[in-house]
């Protein structure tokens, strides 16, 4: 479509739900802003975006003039990044504690190694923050034990008794919280803190949502439930990395309550870089394992997968619902597909990119100098649904449908 004959989306509302981020929400619409203007430079298309002021929502607005449509589209970010900062709250010793607890629910229910035979780049990335924080404390007490034995042997130079041991311990103590607070302090370099709150936060209790989680979703499908009243012509979700799962959930319920009218517009649910496995293969995941099973048979909406195993964070290619051993007779969702980002990003940029792991992990949200048919910025700001997009299109080849998960109890 160049000529804009036959254009089903003037109007679309767009929900964006971030991972696990304690970061302000403006990070996004600046995201858009700069790479939205970098896609349309290399593909030759037209985006502009407004901010927005004021409201009880933070959002923006865009202007798309994309293969021969004009849009509108209005975003808005479903937050919980306070819930993610309060779950940060924690000191050293409390991170520490918290390292051991995660690592053990992983580890001795076997999910770890379920997760590894999908995928081992978001594994690594899961005990990544616990080998830096082992590092950290043999790093700490190996400077305490040095700088400890030399006072210990100056002081013991010149006295004797119990106090050049006791000077040992003082020193060994002070040292290594200096040294581990040292390491906190540049933690923003090293994501080790945040990675370990991350994967810490499902696994406090077991994959089931923590009361405040679920309100907030409850909150959440009321916004999607009001927009789809409203006089538009797609509403779209779209749920990156740890934000793909609330979105399963927020839409589970709102199909199952009958809250998405037949007549209203398209609905469209876009996941990019889910780590869902992270959280189904739990024991007590049973919500969100009911939540997989229901949508992917649902008739309301369509719902597209993307990922790329040039995302070390991403179960790349893992089909969400049949990974997670849940999938019913006629699954129907996800269509899921590939970013594949050794080809639709140049030899040069994917050089430059490959070994900046996070950063990659948000590529899906940022301009390809080589696009393929996944365009973040067609998506979400051009004239077509997410499901004329993408009808027709086959799943990736390469696709995972291996029931891995050893817990499959689902929600009644």
């Amino acid at each position: 479509m160049t000529d804009g004959q036959g254009q089903s989306v003037r109007r679309r509302r767009v929900f964006y739900i971030p991972g696990y981020d304690p970061i302000h929400p403006r990070r996004y619409r600046e995201l858009y802003r700069s790479e939205g203007a970098a896609q349309a430079r290399i593909s030759g298309y037209e985006i502009g975006l407004v901010g927005r002021q004021g409201g009880a929502t933070y959002g923006w607005q865009v202007d798309g003039a994309i293969e021969g449509g004009e849009v509108e589209a209005e975003f808005d970010v479903l937050v919980w990044s306070d819930i993610v900062r309060t779950s940060m709250e924690l000191n050293i010793p409390q991170t520490y504690l918290l390292m051991a607890r995660t690592a053990w629910t992983y580890i001795g229910s076997g999910a770890l190694w379920r997760l590894m035979r999908l995928r081992k780049g978001p594994v690594m990335a899961a005990l990544y923050p616990v080998g830096m924080l082992i590092l950290q404390l043999v790093v700490a007490l190996l400077a305490g034990w040095i700088v400890g034995g030399i006072l210990k042997w100056a002081v013991g130079a010149v006295l004797s008794g119990i106090l050049p041991h006791l000077v040992f311990w003082l020193a060994l103590v002070a040292v290594l919280v200096v040294v581990l607070r040292a390491f906190r302090r540049y933690d923003n370099k090293l994501f080790v803190y945040y990675l370990m709150h991350d994967y810490a936060y499902s696994a406090r209790s077991r994959g089931a949502n923590p009361p405040e989680l679920e309100a907030r979703i409850a909150a959440f499908a009321d916004q999607i439930a009001a927009a789809l009243a409203e006089d538009v012509d797609e509403v779209l979700v779209v749920g990156h990395s740890s934000g793909a799962h609330l979105g399963v959930s927020i839409l589970a319920d709102l199909d199952r309550a009958r809250r998405i009218p037949a007549d209203g517009p398209g609905l469209g649910f876009l996941t990019l870089g889910q780590v869902v496995p992270m959280v189904s293969f739990l024991s007590d995941a049973d919500r969100l394992r009911r939540d997989l099973h229901d949508l992917s048979t649902s008739d309301s909406l369509f719902w597209l997968d993307v990922t790329a195993p040039g995302d070390g964070c991403a179960f790349a290619l893992c089909d969400p619902v049949a990974v997670s051993g849940v999938a019913p007779e006629g699954q129907r969702w996800p269509l899921v597909i590939s970013a594949a980002f050794t080809q639709t990003l140049s030899p040069e940029r994917w050089k430059e990119l490959r070994w900046r792991f996070f950063r990659l992990h948000f590529q899906y949200l940022c301009a390809f100098d080589r696009p393929g048919d996944y365009d973040y910025f067609r998506i979400t700001a051009g004239p077509l649904t997410l499901a004329e997009r993408f009808a027709g299109r086959a799943p990736s080849q390469s696709a995972i449908r291996v029931a891995a998960s050893k817990f499959t109890s689902m929600a009644s």
